[in-house]
């Protein structure tokens, strides 16, 4: 009788201990399901706003385009050691301006670009030349010399159409 008391007994406790079981299952199959709900609300949200991004993006406001005043051609003889091998650069330049009417006022000044881009590459020895750092210090020299010469005018960048050194 006392096996059927415990049997009996112990079904009830044991209904007990399934019931908080499948409690505990219930609630973390929710959160799962929520958390997932919540991150893939996120995930879109992101998405969308992404693209309206885009299509904003796409239409920008209407842009001028650029101009271009190429400056005559330039070969010099680099700097060097007395008893070292003479080195020439020739170097072919574009000044990059942001309207066509600026491109009017620059002309006038070329010779007085071409001076000074003359006498700033005369002093540059060939290792100053060297690798892509040394044309970026270049190009920014430039830039910032052809300023200088044309001020109150402005250029955005100068470029290289070609340079030799040879």
């Amino acid at each position: 009788m006392a096996d059927t008391e415990n049997s009996e007994g112990g079904a009830p406790g044991g209904d007990e201990a399934a019931a908080p079981k499948k409690s505990k299952l219930k609630l973390i199959i929710i959160g799962v399901v929520a958390l997932a709900l919540v991150g893939g609300g996120g995930g879109y949200f992101f998405l969308a706003k992404g693209k309206k991004k885009d299509e904003h993006a796409e239409a920008p406001p209407a842009v001028k385009p650029l101009s271009f005043v190429e400056v005559p051609e330039i070969m010099v003889n680099l700097a060097g050691q007395p008893g070292e091998r003479v080195q020439y650069l020739k170097a072919k330049l574009v000044l990059e301006v942001k309207d066509a009417p600026q491109v009017a006022l620059i002309t006038p000044a070329m010779p007085r670009i071409t001076d000074m881009a003359q006498v700033y590459l005369r002093e540059l020895r060939s290792s100053d030349l060297n690798g892509s750092i040394g044309m970026f210090r270049l190009k920014e020299e430039l830039t910032r010399r052809v300023n200088a010469a044309i001020a109150p005018n402005h250029v955005n960048a100068v470029l290289f159409k070609e340079i030799l050194i040879q």
